[in-house]
């Protein structure tokens, strides 16, 4: 059924356009006053609409973390935040490293409507020794994209091999690079605030070391690698000059370091432990500088659900992570001053698109960026709560999603 939206703003490849627009079939086309207007009608003035949403970087719990996140869970909480497509992380129990595994999810997840693409680990049991069966769940199951999750890949022999690998499909590494000898112990960023607090940092130096140690590896046997979830400003600076060299390289940003630095955990709150930790407000300048020069390509979620008894506790015992995709438009609504709503779109459209060599079929995404609302019990719909924001009030709220061939209605 056709439906005109009035006064929306749609933005789509660096192009925004605001208007009167008829929705039909997955288009939108100029409505001239001359035309009959369709029965369905909805005032839009404020609203943004762009193609379909893609995040890099999810994880659920299943297999064996059901009460944490299952596929159901997290394909709901991707649907109401915008996302039509999103990247799963390998950390279940077990590990998603056979076609066996692999199979299942996509069983699980072809019910509903986001697209699940399967990261696939690259070593048994994500412990950076023995490689998994990356060739037969590539050739039978067809998995492109291959990582560690949330685990670096700091076996430089693994490293090499892996990427030689990939080379045989045009695979794409997902790299979360940082060295975990030189985080050891870490519970956030080495500085001024981990001294005052008293608890063991983690340098930018162990990220650094380790971008600077898997680049040189990418000049010395060539291979795609995406590094995700970038930190720190020399971080960001190798990627910038890889790129300039010709490497075949991009990268990612968690779109919650670009909004909370070191100071926010002053109160030993242990939803802000995260990894790689939130850093400096340098490290945060650079990020936004480079998501604006073109050397980040995507802002990712890295949506990571916790349940209750794993996050609430001593800060030094908790575990690691944070849920992020209600969250995630209010954050860019938070950002939008810094960023512009046509960069911001861009980082979760075509940023991503490129990183995957791989668009979407047609989707589309259609947001209010000033309607409020309250992130609660109620509004949730993933099964863990581990976020700052928890209990507040936000602004910003997906209104429609377009996926596969239906235009649905996110609930008021």
């Amino acid at each position: 059924m056709a439906v005109l939206f009035r006064g929306i703003t749609l933005i789509a490849s660096g192009k925004s356009t605001q208007g009167d627009f008829i929705f039909d079939q997955g288009n939108f086309t100029p409505f001239s006053s001359s035309e009959e207007s369709p029965k369905k009608e909805i005032n839009a003035s404020g609203w943004i609409a762009s193609p379909g949403w893609t995040d890099l970087r999810v994880k659920a719990g299943e297999p064996g973390l059901e009460y944490k996140e299952t596929i159901e869970s997290l394909c709901e909480s991707l649907q109401v935040s915008g996302f039509s497509r999103a990247v799963l992380m390998p950390n279940t129990d077990p590990v998603v490293q056979s076609k066996n595994e692999v199979d299942f999810i996509k069983s699980k997840a072809a019910q509903y409507s986001p697209k699940l693409v399967v990261q696939g680990a690259v070593t048994k049991n994500t412990d950076g020794e023995d490689l998994t069966e990356i060739l037969d769940m590539h050739y039978q199951s067809g998995v492109r994209i291959f990582g560690e999750g949330n685990k670096p890949l700091s076996n430089s022999d693994r490293y090499l091999k892996v990427i030689q690998y990939l080379q045989k499909f045009e695979g794409i590494l997902f790299d979360h690079a940082y060295d975990p000898l030189l985080s050891i112990f870490g519970q956030m960023h080495e500085g001024e605030m981990s001294t005052h607090l008293g608890m063991k940092g983690m340098p930018s130096l162990a990220e650094e070391v380790a971008i600077h140690r898997n680049l040189e590896l990418i000049r010395y046997a060539g291979g795609r690698v995406h590094f995700q979830t970038v930190s720190t400003a020399k971080g960001v600076e190798l990627i910038r000059q890889a790129k300039k060299e010709g490497l075949a390289v991009t990268a990612d940003v968690s779109i919650y370091q670009l909004l909370f630095s070191d100071s926010d955990l002053k109160d030993f709150d242990p939803n802000y432990k995260v990894i790689p930790p939130f850093r400096g407000i340098g490290d945060r300048k650079a990020l936004i500088k480079g998501l604006k020069d073109g050397t980040i390509d995507a802002l990712v979620s890295n949506h990571q659900p916790q349940d209750f008894d794993s996050k609430f506790m001593e800060f030094d015992l908790a575990s690691f992570g944070m849920s992020g995709l209600q969250t995630f438009l209010p954050a860019m609504v938070k950002l939008e001053k810094d960023l512009g709503w046509d960069l911001l779109i861009e980082k979760i459209t075509d940023g991503p698109n490129k990183v995957l060599s791989d668009n979407q079929d047609s989707s589309w995404t259609i947001f209010d960026p000033a309607e409020k609302w309250t992130y609660n019990r109620k509004s949730n719909k993933s099964l863990s709560a581990n976020h700052p924001w928890f209990g507040t009030e936000l602004t910003g709220k997906v209104k429609y999603v377009f996926q596969k061939g239906q235009l649905i209605r996110i609930d008021e």
